[in-house]
């Protein structure tokens, strides 16, 4: 298991055990993290599984794929630097402790 930390819009930490080979988003989901909305399922076709993630963070991600940069162009929040979508981020040993905030709205 692999800790991913979400912070919410009032500054509350909520951290979770993720399944490795599994998505940031689908551990969101069945952890019941709020602010994570998931309508397409992790299908990369929405952006309502938009984060911020830690900028501490953003070598070990890689980068962003053609696909998720443009609907990172479409989300409800404001796009940043540092947004990515949780369903294009793979859990991996190497991301224990990773630290995410929540958008403001996903729609």
């Amino acid at each position: 298991m692999t800790k991913i930390i979400f912070i919410d819009g009032k500054n509350r930490a909520r951290s979770i055990d993720a399944k490795n080979n599994s998505t940031v988003m689908s551990a969101a989901v069945n952890h019941g993290v709020g602010g994570i909305v998931a309508e397409c399922g992790g299908n990369a076709i929405c952006a309502t599984c938009h984060v911020y993630v830690d900028e501490a963070w953003l070598p070990t991600l890689g980068l962003v794929g053609e696909d998720e940069d443009m609907l990172l162009d479409t989300t409800a929040a404001i796009r940043r630097p540092n947004s990515r979508l949780a369903c294009q981020i793979k859990v991996t040993p190497a991301l224990d402790g990773l630290t995410l905030r929540l958008p403001d709205r996903q729609s």
